[in-house]
């Protein structure tokens, strides 16, 4: 879990609990006219905020907020942005994804966001071989960083054993031969030491002779997700981010399909939690291992004569008992107990009632 996610999740519930998340546009015409939206956001707030807390309160939230928004990093390349604040706590954090605006005061902060930004950011590593050199990269849907990088040349023999097992070879392409199967195993030792720090999905690129020889002698079989082929060692990272995006959307796809076999396997051994009445009773009693969730299902409710119970919301609710968006209160309660969270497209659990969550036991 990263660090920014734990520190919102584990912030002490203090009312009032203010999360504002809003769009970025880091381009200089537009800064001011963000700046001027920002405000208005506080004022919006401020409104809310001073009809059911006390001014001491607000006041201090507001200044909070005020503070968060004046050290704004707009030169970002982050799409959006997400700021947390009550009385004890603050918190800035940036997003990989495109948001609506949305201010919410309630209890406890909302994290749906982050969690979605967390999950829609498509970590991979790529292993670009040519017949010069070797790269591994760590790349998402819009960067990638070099981890490494090997050159052939450097696996010439010069001295030692591999020199005299290589002058027993009259016929050059024999001896190039070795020299390129003894680099391609570094490689793979290589990519083992990585894997062993980042276990991502891998996208080999490069010329069939050389891929195909990479995959017969790979030790790493199960983490390479597809083979890429042709020329492309003087591709920019922008081009090879664009060359392995269908092959991360057939991953998304697969790993859609494996949550619908899990869904399945827990229905029959009774480990199915369905709906949002049933999805609330089963995470409050800590049964949550892995919820499923719609992309944009929230569930506004009310809370019931106990905690284990609520009901959907109707026009006469009890604001003192009102909840936001169930869902995430959901998430949060199966993060905070071990588990873990996955969105899918929106009907995809149409027969689930769009939230299901399977249980440890």
């Amino acid at each position: 879990m990263p660090q920014e996610l734990k520190d919102v999740l584990e912030a002490i519930h203090y009312r009032p609990a203010v999360s504002v998340i809003i769009p970025l546009d880091n381009r200089i015409s537009v800064r001011k006219e963000m700046a001027l939206k920002l405000k208005l956001t506080v004022g919006e707030v401020y409104s809310e905020l001073k009809e059911n807390y006390p001014p001491e309160t607000s006041s201090l939230v507001i200044k909070k907020l005020e503070n968060l928004i004046a050290a704004l990093d707009y030169i970002t390349d982050k799409k959006s942005v997400a700021l947390f604040v009550s009385p004890i706590f603050e918190k800035v954090v940036y997003l990989d994804i495109p948001v609506e605006k949305k201010i919410i005061i309630d209890e406890s902060f909302e994290i749906r966001d982050l969690v979605f930004s967390q999950k829609q950011t498509h970590k991979y590593l790529i292993l670009l071989l040519t017949g010069k050199k070797a790269r591994i990269c760590l790349g998402n849907s819009k960067s990638f960083v070099v981890l490494l990088s090997e050159r052939l040349e450097s696996f010439y023999p010069v001295t030692g054993e591999m020199q005299e097992r290589v002058a027993n070879f009259s016929d050059s392409s024999e001896r190039k031969e070795i020299i390129m199967e003894k680099f391609l195993h570094q490689v793979d030792k290589s990519l083992g030491n990585i894997l062993a720090n980042y276990q991502l999905p891998v996208f080999v690129i490069g010329a069939d002779r050389i891929g195909g020889h990479f995959k017969k002698l790979t030790q790493h079989t199960a983490a390479i997700a597809g083979y890429v082929h042709g020329n492309y060692e003087e591709a920019t990272g922008e081009q090879l981010i664009e060359i392995v995006l269908p092959y991360i959307s057939v991953l998304v796809n697969k790993k859609q399909q494996e949550l619908f076999d899990q869904l399945g396997e827990a229905a029959g051994k009774n480990q199915l939690a369905i709906g949002m009445r049933d999805v609330w009773r089963a995470a409050i009693n800590n049964k949550g291992r892995l919820l499923l969730v719609e992309k944009n299902y929230m569930c506004p409710a009310q809370r019931g004569s106990n905690e284990e119970t609520i009901y959907q919301l109707d026009e006469t609710y009890d604001k003192f008992s009102y909840i936001k968006d169930a869902v995430d209160d959901v998430i949060e309660k199966v993060l905070k107990n071990g588990g873990d969270v996955e969105f899918v497209d929106e009907g995809l659990l149409k027969d689930y009632h769009h939230i299901a969550l399977i249980q440890f036991y």
